[in-house]
């Protein structure tokens, strides 16, 4: 694997700083364990009980930011990229035939959003809903931050599978 280029979160900062290093730190990851890999790589199904792919990982994170930050937060009619063959199915874990090219694209189209909202965002305290559900940005974020660090832990057993490659 790579060389580690991520940025480490600041150590001494706010709050807003501290939950946005960590999940820049956690794209990071997820970027640096697909780094260097085939079109047939990223696409490999490693375990025969899983339906999970690197590709599909990315995929399902470039949701995810659409969903949590567009979607929740703001309130935006954001359709999802890869929808699924029947109302509320997903099919980004559908990578027989997807694009590494688009799916990156997407999920750092996605990302910058959801940077740029938190930027934007008057404080930690606003929130937005799903339902009749309400979640702060803190909430969001802290979400966000779990569920990249649990996917790339399945990056990590998936990139080892692929090529031996291990590393943070």
């Amino acid at each position: 694997m790579q060389d580690d280029k991520r940025t480490y979160p600041p150590r001494m900062d706010d709050e807003r700083a501290s939950l946005g290093g960590f999940l820049q730190f956690q794209r990071e990851t997820l970027a640096m364990k697909c780094a260097g890999l085939t079109t047939e790589q990223l696409r490999e199904r490693v375990f025969p009980t899983s339906e999970l792919t690197l590709l599909g990982l990315v995929r399902h994170l470039a949701e995810a930011e659409r969903s949590w930050f567009r979607r929740v937060l703001k309130g935006e009619v954001a359709p999802p990229h890869w929808p699924g063959p029947n109302p509320g199915e997903f099919a980004e874990f559908d990578v027989e035939t997807a694009e590494p090219d688009e799916a990156f694209r997407i999920w750092h189209e996605e990302c910058a959003r959801s940077r740029a909202t938190v930027e934007a965002a008057d404080s930690l305290e606003i929130t937005g809903s799903y339902g009749d559900d309400v979640f702060s940005l803190r909430y969001i974020l802290t979400h966000m931050i779990e569920e990249y660090a649990r996917h790339n832990g399945h990056a990590d057993l998936l990139r080892e599978a692929i090529d031996g490659a291990t590393g943070a």
